[in-house]
Formats: structure tokens, sequence, C-alpha cells
């Protein structure tokens, strides 16, 4: 498992469907307006696949990941 594992954010992208939230609430929240709000850009090595799961499940791509 690598330790460089990241997690960023397109906001502008979002259209706040909230699967990011449903499959790694540790990593995600939503703001007022529902779109995504990252909470950490480098998620336990526990939480990459949910983090995966995530960016494979919104509809719009606005998670990007980054395993190095």
């Amino acid at each position: 498992m690598s330790a460089d594992r990241q997690v960023s954010t397109e906001p502008e992208r979002c259209i706040g469907s909230g699967q990011c939230v449903m499959y790694a609430p540790d990593v995600f929240t939503q703001d007022a307006d529902g779109v995504v709000v990252l909470l950490t850009s480098r998620p336990a090595a526990e939480s990459w696949q949910d983090v995966v799961e995530a960016a494979t499940r919104c509809p719009v791509a606005a998670l990007r990941l980054r395993d190095e």
C-alpha cells in the first residue's frame, strides 16, 4: 500500500449527488449547497477503497485520485 495516496476534488464540477459522502464520509462532506468538501487529502489506508468507490460512483468525475 502506498503512502502517497491522495485525493482532490473539483467542486466546480460537483452537482451535489452525495455519492462521495455516502461511500467515504470520513473523507468527504458537502457544504450548504450540496457541493463536495474535502476533509482530508490523504485518507487513511483503510479508507482508500471507499475513496476509490466514491470516485467511481461520482456521476460528474469531480474526484481525482493519485496513487504514487
